[in-house]
This record gives C-alpha cells, structure tokens and sequence, in this order.
C-alpha cells in the first residue's frame, strides 16, 4: 500500500486558481478520476447509483447532511441520484472541507491516508 506522500503527485490534477468574491484567489487542486473509481469501488463496489440502506448514498456512500453542507443539491436531493461527474464534484468539497477522513476506512485502504 503506498502511503499520502507517496501518491500525491500522481492523484492530483494541476491547481488552477480561483478568485473568490472578496477578491483573494485561491489555488484548487482537484484528485484524478482513478482515485475517485478507486474509493468509490472499495465504498460501493462501484455502484454510483448505491442505495443499500445504510443511510450514505451513491458511489462514494455520502450522508445525506454532508451532500446538503457541500453543495450536492444543486445537482440532486441525495447522491445516488447525481451523476458520477456531480458526486466527485461534491466529494471535492467534503475532501477541502474534512480531509480524507470523511472516507475512513476506504480512504485508508487506497492509500490516502497513511497507516495507522
């Protein structure tokens, strides 16, 4: 397994810098779509459309109240009914805003989070 150091270059998309509306600009990285597939085959089996009823919902097994705070309404009331495009760009969100935590154990066995 290879651990967060060892697989940040080749996940992340080159930053492009966005200006807010106070003016500051802040540089966004987004992760490679592998990494996406990856997570979201070990969360769902790769299933975007998942809806087991545990409660998290589509590929990468959001909850609900994360998918409202990260702005996954705008695209659908719950993640498995968002396209696959819609739930990475959501996740992009949780992950600026929780870390790779929001993915504990999935974002473990991947290899973005290092071992413990």
């Amino acid at each position: 397994m290879v651990g967060v150091a060892g697989v940040a270059a080749a996940v992340a998309v080159p930053a492009t810098a966005v200006v807010l509306p106070d003016g500051r600009a802040r540089a966004v990285v987004t992760v490679a779509d592998l990494v996406w597939d990856d997570l979201a085959e070990c969360e769902s089996d790769g299933d975007w459309r998942a809806d087991t009823g545990n409660g998290y919902f589509g590929g990468l097994q959001i909850w609900p109240p994360t998918w409202e705070e990260s702005g996954g309404l705008r695209f659908a009331d719950r993640p498995d009914r968002a396209s696959r495009r819609q739930q990475t760009a959501v996740a992009e969100e949780i992950l600026r805003m929780q870390g790779w935590e929001a993915w504990p154990v999935c974002a473990r066995e991947i290899g973005m989070i290092g071992e413990e």
